[in-house]
């Protein structure tokens, strides 16, 4: 009996491990690479950063708002 219900935590383990294993692996392809962006250079203290995560004004980027401000 007592192999009986280590063969079926065994089993019961095995299962949880494969379902966590597809989910890890279907999350993965989802996200696929990333595309490339380009970076900008803080016109204030020279910090590079993506442009998307950038402050323009005037031609120039910046890394916060802040920056924004003090080079006026």
């Amino acid at each position: 009996m007592g192999k009986l219900l280590s063969f079926v935590l065994l089993a019961v383990i095995a299962w949880f491990a494969w379902r966590a294993w597809r989910r890890l692996a279907a999350g993965a392809a989802e996200r696929g690479p990333r595309a490339a962006e380009d970076m900008v250079r803080c016109a204030q203290c020279g910090v590079h950063l993506p442009r998307s995560e950038g402050v323009a004004a005037g031609g120039d980027f910046f890394c916060s708002e802040e920056h924004r401000r003090l080079r006026r």
